[in-house]
């Protein structure tokens, strides 16, 4: 599924993993709601039209793409891969102004999304719309390996969820 929005923003949604299907109607609606919101609230400009991609799958696939990228064998409920990635490495270029056509993907496990939403009592929509902003930050060169960064990071996070009617997906917890 492709949202071309306003020409300037591409949203490639590949749902991989028929557990999403069965799990939510409008997938593309909320992906593609919670990646513009991210673009937004990073306030990054574009030099020209992106396009990123963001694919749903399962804890299989995504553990196997952990440990081949970043030597992680076990499931995770998301990853981001910039475009100028490479085993190892994973930060992406930084900047206000990112000029790439394809910036990058986003990928969401079903079964560690579904059991986190469970486990902090939010609903299943919530939490995909987080995660998605979450990776979708990454790529955009935000990071939370520092605590400083982590803060700004988690900031942003709330900000963008709050205006998509989100709740706070910190309250009451650690940062992810």
């Amino acid at each position: 599924m492709t949202d071309k929005g306003d020409g300037e923003i591409v949203v490639i949604v590949d749902v991989v993993s028929p557990n999403w299907g069965a799990a939510e109607r409008d997938l593309e609606a909320i992906v593609v709601t919670a990646v513009r919101a991210a673009m937004d609230g990073a306030h990054t400009v574009f030099a020209g039209g992106v396009e990123l991609g963001v694919r749903l799958t399962d804890d299989a696939e995504i553990r196997s793409l952990n440990r081949d990228w970043r030597d992680r064998d076990v499931a995770t409920n998301v990853l981001s891969f910039a475009l100028d990635d490479s085993p190892g490495d994973s930060t992406p270029a930084k900047g206000p102004l990112i000029g790439a056509t394809m910036l990058g993907d986003v990928v969401v496990a079903y079964e560690t999304c579904a059991a986190e939403a469970v486990d902090q009592g939010k609903s299943l929509t919530h939490h995909l719309s987080h995660l998605v902003v979450h990776g979708t930050l990454h790529l955009l060169g935000f990071d939370h390996e520092a605590d400083d960064d982590a803060e700004t990071m988690e900031a942003l996070e709330r900000e963008v969820l709050a205006r998509i009617g989100v709740p706070d997906p910190y309250l009451g917890s650690e940062a992810a």
